[in-house]
């Protein structure tokens, strides 16, 4: 009776959710580890193209990240599981936040933070698109710096995000050679400032 009673509660709740919603929360719990390139794009309120940047990223749960632009202004971006450290490198300027603070419902919150995201997010079926199946993910926090974000999730895994700020805004993120649980070495997520680099921070 509980197995007939749990099929049509799944089946009430409709193919997609487990596609998308259910499909993610799994990704999460079996992914502590993944590598990719991306492909960041960056349009206004009107969808007109503003900016544009490629690089690559990796992340171990909980909160350790190493997100790298190489074109066209390279900047690191890296979360040690207490900090998190912004070099920019044409400045040589070193900005520092203690990870609590930053990561908390930030996009690399959704990556690269613990395993319950259901805490920091509300997230909602949006169905399939573009050969994907979409999610959207809400921050419970109302300071966030951004509405929303939508996860396309794919064979790979996540295959998408798209962030839209308060001021309409959306950032585009199209990740690729997706290797899930890699085995990362651990200078790739620690952080030395750079000898006479300018440090601004906690």
């Amino acid at each position: 009776m509980r197995s007939l009673v749990a099929g049509l509660l799944f089946a009430l709740a409709g193919p997609a959710l487990a596609d998308s919603v259910e499909r993610f929360q799994v990704f999460v719990r079996t992914t502590p580890s993944a590598q990719a390139s991306f492909e960041q794009k960056v349009f206004d309120k009107a969808g007109k193209l503003v900016q544009s940047a490629t690089g690559t990223f990796s992340f171990q749960r909980p909160g350790k990240f190493r997100w790298t632009y190489a074109k066209p202004n390279p900047q690191l971006i890296v979360g040690d599981g207490a900090k998190v450290w912004i070099w920019d490198e044409d400045l040589n300027q070193v900005t520092v936040r203690r990870l609590s603070r930053a990561i908390g419902t930030t996009p690399a919150a959704l990556l690269a933070g613990a395993a319950d995201v259901t805490q920091a997010f509300t997230m909602q079926d949006l169905g399939a698109r573009d050969g994907l199946e979409w999610l959207e993910a809400r921050p419970r926090d109302k300071e966030a710096g951004f509405e929303r974000i939508r996860l396309g999730l794919g064979t790979a895994g996540v295959e998408a995000m798209e962030l839209l700020d308060p001021f309409g805004q959306t950032t585009v993120l199209r990740f690729s050679s997706l290797v899930r649980n890699p085995k990362l070495e651990p200078d790739t997520l620690r952080f030395t400032p750079p000898k006479g680099a300018d440090v601004l921070g906690d």
